[in-house]
């Protein structure tokens, strides 16, 4: 294939800048995980206002860098690094933990984990063929909200099993939907379409 296709249907510039305002809330958001996870257990497992605080910080934050990189037209190669890595050592640490407490099945969190473990390394395969990396597929960040949903449910409502099942299954379909969307993109990539 050509590279006259482009896949995300919009060529705009992607810069190399490292020190922007959206990378840095990006970089912000790997470091909340820790502190949720150490305060929920340490604090007996009841959730605080600190603890509740950092997790509307860590959704809002997931909506602000990508904003701020589009707005002011900085989106950059270290920013599509860096807020995927954040949310997926966010999920990783939480989902953890989750499953630690018993508030979220172990089999769900290996999958959830293999999953991106794979779309990880096509990732790291498209740098490494293509000398840049692709942005994530719509698919992908609407099954992180929904998956967010999920930790959410189990975390502040540990009884509301209905509610639980609901977004679990929500969560694995969309799980798989995204990754044959993000293997057809990485095909597509892969044969030399255009891509930001």
């Amino acid at each position: 294939m050509s590279e006259t296709f482009n896949i995300d249907q919009q060529d705009f510039e992607v810069k190399q800048d490292l020190f922007t305002w959206s990378n840095a809330i990006s970089f912000s958001r790997i470091l909340i995980a820790l502190p949720i996870v150490y305060l929920h257990y340490t604090n007996g497992q009841q959730i605080t206002w600190v603890i509740t605080a950092l997790v509307l910080y860590g959704i809002f934050s997931d909506y602000l860098d990508g904003y701020i990189a589009r707005f002011t037209n900085n989106v950059t190669e270290w920013g599509k690094i860096l807020d995927p890595l954040a949310d997926k050592f966010c999920a990783f640490i939480l989902f953890l933990y989750a499953t630690y407490i018993g508030i979220i099945p172990l089999w769900f969190f290996i999958i959830e984990i293999a999953r991106d473990a794979f779309i990880m390394a096509g990732s790291l395969y498209i740098r490494n063929l293509r000398g840049k990396v692709a942005m994530a597929v719509m698919s992908g960040k609407i099954s992180v909200n929904v998956l967010g949903l999920y930790w959410l449910a189990a975390f502040f409502y540990p009884g509301a099993t209905a509610v639980h099942q609901m977004l679990m299954g929500a969560s694995l379909a969309l799980m798989f939907f995204s990754f044959f969307d993000y293997l057809h993109r990485f095909n597509q990539i892969r044969k030399g379409v255009a891509f930001n």
